[in-house]
Order: structure tokens, then C-alpha cells, then sequence
């Protein structure tokens, strides 16, 4: 197997500027990012497809992209983000570990995400929907790990309207 340039960061064989790191999950950021700031979040153990992850390191993943999306936010003055993953090599995945991008954004960044919508029609819809309900009955379900309940902050510790970019840019009047 070929030297994995993701598994080569996480053991500190390559050099990175880490913004996040516990026992399972490594947030870096990307050298050659689509704007300043994007950050990879990458398991420390090797997966190659998202399909290989189990759930619990699946879910922590995307708990850190929320957490590193958040202080984006707070910290970079941008006004949104993108959380990408390319999932196999015909999805444009280029290196053969599971990552998930988190990529801040800010109005006309000049990069562009999106994809000309195709019609579908309905019997291709139904013949897809038919296989994917069928193929998943014989998948057999990850067990997950026990999953704690949401703690519910008070109406006081909420973020207050004006103070968020979000919020801000909902309430815009065209």
C-alpha cells in the first residue's frame, strides 16, 4: 500500500498547522485550500470511504467539522461555510483517506459549488428509490455507542439575534 499523505500528518511525519486534536480526530488545515481557513477533519485511523467509518467516529467527525465551522465563524468574519466530502475517486476524492472539508465562506469568494439541475423523471425516481430500500434491508445496522442526551441551554445563554450573521442575513429585506 502507498504511504497515505493524511495518515503521514496524523502521525507527525509531515508537517500541518493543527486547529483541533483529541484521541480519535485531527483538524488541519489545508495548504492548498479554496479560501483561508479550510480545514480538514480527519480521522486519526485510516478509512478510505466514509462507508468504512463506524458511527461513532463518524459522528465525533462531524461533531469537530460543527465545532471548527462554529469558531469560524466567531473568529474569520464570514458569512457562511461548506462541509464537503468527496466520497470515492468518481466523486473527486484525491486522497485515499476520509476527510470532511470545512471551507468558510464569504459573498462572491468566487467559488462555486454548484451544479446544473437535471430533470428526473418520476420512473427513474421510483426505480431508485426501490433499489435503495431494498439494498438497505440486508445491510445490517453499526451498533452505535450510547448517545448522550442534549443538554437544553436557557433562553438567556442563547445567541441573541443581532449577533449572528445567520440570523442577521434571514431578516435581510430584498
Amino acid at each position: 500500500m502507498e504511504k497515505c499523505v493524511l495518515c503521514e500528518i496524523v502521525n507527525g511525519r509531515l508537517p500541518s498547522k493543527k486547529v483541533y486534536e483529541d484521541k480519535e480526530i485531527l483538524a488541519v488545515l489545508d495548504i492548498n485550500g479554496a479560501n483561508v481557513g479550510h480545514t480538514f477533519i480527519i480521522p486519526k485511523s485510516h478509512f478510505t470511504i466514509m462507508e468504512q467509518v463506524p458511527n461513532d467516529i463518524l459522528g465525533k467527525s462531524f461533531g469537530v467539522a460543527n465545532k471548527v465551522s462554529k469558531t469560524m465563524f466567531d473568529t474569520l468574519n464570514i458569512q457562511g461555510t461548506n462541509l464537503f466530502i468527496s466520497n470515492g475517486v468518481s466523486a473527486g476524492q484525491m486522497v485515499a483517506h476520509f476527510l470532511i472539508n470545512v471551507i468558510p465562506r464569504k459573498e462572491n469568494d468566487g467559488i462555486n459549488l454548484q451544479w446544473i439541475p437535471r430533470q428526473i423523471t418520476e420512473e427513474e425516481m421510483s426505480t431508485v428509490e426501490l433499489k435503495l430500500k431494498s439494498a438497505q434491508e440486508h445491510i445490517p445496522p453499526q451498533p452505535d455507542k450510547k448517545i448522550k442526551k442534549a443538554q437544553v441551554l436557557p433562553v438567556e445563554t442563547a445567541i441573541r439575534v443581532g449577533d449572528n450573521y445567520l440570523h442577521r442575513q434571514m431578516r435581510r429585506i430584498p
